[in-house]
């Protein structure tokens, strides 16, 4: 007796890129959920919780960036909790660190003190959410208590507030190409000298995401309009998903016509805790 084994052999379901980027996006998007477009957001400039937020949603960021100045390298850290309350309404806390390391040569006393930089509390709402445009449009508010150095600390312990609304319109483009603006005005109210400072943000960002995934690789445009002074940094960066709810993201920072500030390197390590991609 002869036996045919054509009919038993498997060929794999090997699927293509268009069809990882479909399922992908179906499962972040949840049809059964309210309307949520997936973007790549930038890493320097982060957002107040996702685009869209769903309830329920949140997020631990730890921020790591160093900056080499003409007199001394300045070590920025970062610790910020996000979360999302009702839908498409954000919150998060964040407290920024800054220390500084002199130059060889330079005299300690001659450049700026280490410093718990402000209380940060901001919101933001997205008030436009369209699964047909591929679009988003969010606006938010920043708040930020700024404390003196550590020589000072409670002498005073606040030096002033920062106002800060901003408003967010994200694009994506296709299934792997995003783009974002994030721009607002700062105002500055220092207490001792009752002095307000003014500039303004313009900071678009371009991403391609890799099919299937939430890894990205693109761009951002980090510019300030201050004193009719214009500075921009270019920050190419990459992010990468360690676990299904551990991301790392790495930016470098290129800055264009700033006087007292040459490269810089950030790294931001994202934790969403009870979360699990699909």
């Amino acid at each position: 007796m002869q036996f045919s084994w054509a009919q038993e052999q498997v060929t794999p379901n090997v699927l293509s890129k268009e069809q990882q980027d479909s399922i992908y996006i179906n499962q972040y998007e949840d049809k059964k959920l309210p309307p949520k477009v997936l973007h790549a957001e930038p890493l320097y400039i982060d957002l107040i919780r996702d685009l869209g937020a769903r309830a329920g949603e949140k997020e631990w960021n730890v921020g790591m960036e160093i900056k080499d100045n003409l007199k001394y390298d300045k070590y920025e850290a970062l610790v910020e909790y996000e979360w999302a309350p009702i839908h498409r309404l954000g919150f998060e806390v964040e407290l920024p660190f800054t220390f500084y390391s002199p130059q060889d040569g330079v005299d300690r006393d001659s450049i700026p003190a280490d410093k718990l930089e402000s209380l940060k509390l901001a919101t933001q709402w997205s008030f436009f959410v369209s699964e047909k445009l591929n679009m988003t449009m969010a606006l938010g508010y920043i708040n930020e208590i700024t404390f003196s150095d550590f020589k000072n600390f409670g002498n005073p312990l606040i030096e002033g507030n920062v106002f800060n609304p901003f408003y967010v319109i994200a694009k994506r483009w296709g299934r792997n190409w995003h783009s974002l603006l994030y721009t607002g005005p700062s105002f500055e109210h220092v207490y001792k000298s009752k002095e307000w400072n003014f500039s303004y943000e313009i900071n678009p960002s371009f991403h391609y995401m890799i099919p299937g995934t939430s890894n990205f690789v693109g761009v951002e445009f980090n510019q300030t309009i201050e004193n009719g002074d214009f500075d921009m940094t270019v920050r190419p960066q990459m992010r990468v998903g360690l676990a299904d709810n551990l991301l790392v993201g790495i930016v470098a920072g290129i800055p264009v016509g700033r006087e007292n500030e040459r490269l810089s390197a950030f790294c931001r390590l994202i934790w969403e805790p009870g979360h699990k991609h699909r």
